[in-house]
């Protein structure tokens, strides 16, 4: 007699991961020092008031202790009006006065790696690291789909398990005999590597109106610059700012970026990133950008600044058009990342993408993240022109 055995699932009370008293701590210190733009003391202060809130330490383990455990760890450093960092076992200066404590390189790469994981979840480094054209060929990176042999093609494409299997059905078993007409070689694709300024708006309007636009912002130009350099390492990131001017940042200050008392100087903003893209030879090129939407800032040739931030100036719009078919004439897409909801500004950012023959998203800031890794991840499967 067979016995009936009953299958189904057992839920049970979600048990979240032990974790060490430091870790705890850590985690939230890593949101806390995004948010305070990598200032130390701030971020601590914020995390001793969490603290007295959610009770988040006891007696033996502080805040206090958290902070030594930082300075072990090499999170941290101490340093010194003469420029030089603590080391182990250093508490002080000389005279017994204390330094001022920032976050060390290794720290810097870690909130990177943190904002990769949030946004654009846990993406594996891949192998080479390159963007295909969809054009099969004679190229270098394989795409699983088998065609007949052609002249030039490599020895080591050449899949010795279907060429010899053409030969047995094409020349029986009784003598064998492999030719040309058997060989069957792996497709490959060529790489296109691809180029990209990612344009971030700094103006005031970025935190206005009792919202923080500039963090989101940061994280994503975190994530998207640990993407590029892991995954796609022939590939090229580089980060610019605008407000009343624009100037480029290296990668390992976006922790620190905060947002200016400026206005919205776009066009000095798109005029820098095509500089920075014509420097780049024999790859694609594309500009994301991600802003408000609000131009409000030109600068003029004799040094001064135009400005008007009532509503949307003809004259500088003009001229953002302008930018816009210039970029276009040289193959360079835009992609406008909008999070502000404005209908007329959503209309100026259309009419925008239209003379550039772009891309624009209008999107909040909780869905930033992903429609720019989707969208780069879109643009590395096709040859930009």
């Amino acid at each position: 007699m067979a016995m009936n055995t009953r299958k189904g699932f057992r839920f049970s009370t979600y048990e979240a991961p032990e974790q060490t008293p430091f870790e705890k701590l850590f985690d939230i210190f890593q949101e806390l020092i995004t948010h305070t733009s990598g200032d130390f003391d701030e971020a601590i202060d914020w995390l001793r008031e969490l603290d007295k809130e959610y009770e988040l330490t006891d007696d033996e383990y502080t805040i206090d202790d958290f902070i030594e455990e930082l300075k072990a760890k090499g999170y941290i450093q101490e340093e010194f009006e003469d420029g030089g960092a603590g080391g182990e076992g250093e508490e002080g200066d000389e005279n017994g006065g204390k330094g001022n404590i920032s976050i060390t390189a290794k720290m810097e790469r870690l909130i990177r790696q943190r904002a990769l994981d949030q946004i654009f979840g846990k993406i594996k480094r891949s192998g080479s690291g390159n963007h295909k054209t969809g054009k099969s060929g004679q190229g270098d990176e394989h795409t699983g789909d088998l065609r007949e042999y052609r002249y030039g093609d490599g020895l080591e494409n050449i899949s010795m398990t279907e060429s010899l299997k053409n030969a047995q059905i094409n020349h029986g078993m009784g003598s064998f005999t492999l030719n040309e007409d058997d060989l069957v070689v792996e497709d490959t694709q060529h790489k296109a590597q691809m180029s990209t300024v990612l344009m971030i708006d700094i103006s005031h309007s970025m935190i206005l109106y009792g919202e923080d636009r500039i963090t989101p912002a940061k994280k994503v130009a975190m994530a998207l610059a640990e993407l590029i350099t892991t995954r796609y390492p022939k590939d090229t990131l580089d980060i610019l700012v605008f407000g009343n001017d624009a100037w480029p940042i290296p990668i390992k200050d976006l922790p620190y970026l905060k947002v200016g008392p400026y206005h919205t100087n776009t066009v000095a903003g798109l005029q820098l990133a095509m500089d920075m893209l014509r420097r780049k030879r024999n790859t694609n090129k594309q500009i994301f950008m991600i802003t408000d939407g609000k131009p409000s800032c030109l600068r003029l040739p004799d040094g001064t600044y135009y400005k008007n931030s009532v509503g949307l100036d003809d004259y500088i719009v003009e001229k953002c058009y302008n930018m816009a078919r210039q970029a276009r004439k040289l193959h360079i897409p835009i992609t406008t990342f909008m999070i502000a909801q404005d209908a007329y500004l959503m209309q100026f950012i259309r009419h925008f993408t239209e003379a550039n023959k772009g891309k624009a998203f209008f999107t909040g800031l909780k869905g930033l993240g992903e429609m720019i890794f989707e969208d780069y991840e879109s643009n590395r499967k096709k040859r930009l022109k």
